[in-house]
């Protein structure tokens, strides 16, 4: 029996048009900027996104971080919603590289609102850390995949500018919010000073993702890139395919989305079991265990003996992820697996 594997978009593998775009690559060492094939990519995402710049990063966590450096100093406040990526998934950079802290905004489904920052506002104090910058997730992964609209970013980053923060997107799936709101990626990338985007979630690229911002702000964040460890050389290989995540895997992502309502749909049926819908609006499912015989860790392991891998996100909840390498086929078929062994 073949697995079908909904743990998260990160399992997707490179598609036969990617793997010659590498094979094929023109490469140089891109430690000196020399890598056309990474130029290229930076420069056509920088323009696909409205931004100065770009770079090249190994991964989401690293131009996380570089994002955080790039805007504060140690010891400054940064605001983060208190289920944000960088505060649960990012092993503790905040303190042990960017030397900063954390001031959580407990929000509804993963968003706040300005009256949210300004609840936050304190007086210039000499016993307080300076707030320094607002991090905000769009889509956000812990809610569910619940997408941020251009009105409601706007009206934070307006609040945020008033603060006098700098603004920060935690983007690894914008390319899913603009799919689902059916806006260019650089509209809803517009208000940020920098700008994270993943290649390598549903845009099925291996390795990559980007950061972007100011052509300044680019350049210092390529000295950062090099004291973490993320300057690689003929990393065209690697830009190669990301090129192609660009150009051919964005307008796809509705499949997904498609795919992750279907699963939804049905599980909200099966008793014991909750999902909100309105919170589906892209290619994840946040499922809520209400069984008191039943908790998060466990369904996943009996879905997962019968052959549909999930994720379990705590006790009582876990996540399914729709991705290029799922089809509708699949999802069918892992609805009757899943439901046969959630009966037993």
């Amino acid at each position: 029996m073949r697995p079908i594997d909904l743990r998260s978009d990160t399992l997707t593998t490179p598609t036969p048009a990617m793997r010659r775009a590498m094979a094929e690559a023109e490469v140089g060492d891109d430690v000196y900027g020399e890598d056309p094939t990474v130029n290229r990519l930076e420069e056509e995402a920088a323009a696909l996104l409205g931004k100065e710049a770009a770079l090249f990063v190994p991964s989401g966590t690293m131009g996380n971080q570089i994002a955080l450096l790039l805007h504060t100093h140690r010891g400054d406040e940064v605001w983060l919603e208190a289920e944000s990526h960088i505060y649960w998934y990012e092993v503790g950079g905040l303190g042990s590289l960017a030397h900063v802290q954390p001031r959580l905004i407990f929000g509804r489904n993963g968003k706040f609102g300005p009256q949210d920052l300004e609840a936050l506002r304190e007086p210039p104090d000499i016993h307080r850390p300076r707030p320094r910058l607002l991090c905000l997730e769009n889509t956000h992964n812990r809610a569910g995949g619940v997408v941020w609209t251009v009105g409601e970013v706007e009206e934070v980053a307006a609040a945020a500018r008033r603060l006098g923060l700098a603004f920060h997107l935690d983007g690894a799936r914008l390319f899913n919010a603009a799919v689902a709101l059916k806006v260019k990626p650089s509209v809803l990338a517009a208000p940020f000073d920098t700008v994270m985007v993943s290649l390598s979630k549903g845009l099925a690229a291996p390795v990559g993702s980007l950061l972007l911002g100011s052509r300044d702000q680019i350049g210092e964040a390529r000295r950062w890139r090099k004291l973490l460890g993320g300057g690689m050389r003929q990393a065209g290989i690697l830009a190669a395919a990301g090129l192609i995540g660009l150009r051919e895997m964005v307008e796809r992502l509705e499949e997904d989305h498609l795919h992750a309502r279907i699963l939804a749909e049905e599980m909200a049926t099966w008793p014991g079991l909750n999902v909100d819908l309105s919170l589906v609006q892209t290619n994840i499912v946040k499922v809520t265990v209400a069984r008191e015989d039943l908790d998060g860790p466990a369904l996943s392991a009996r879905f997962h003996e019968a052959g549909v891998k999930v994720s379990a996100l705590g006790p009582r909840f876990i996540r399914l992820v729709t991705h290029k390498d799922v089809s509708r086929r699949d999802v069918e078929e892992a609805l009757r697996r899943m439901k046969e062994a959630y009966r037993a």
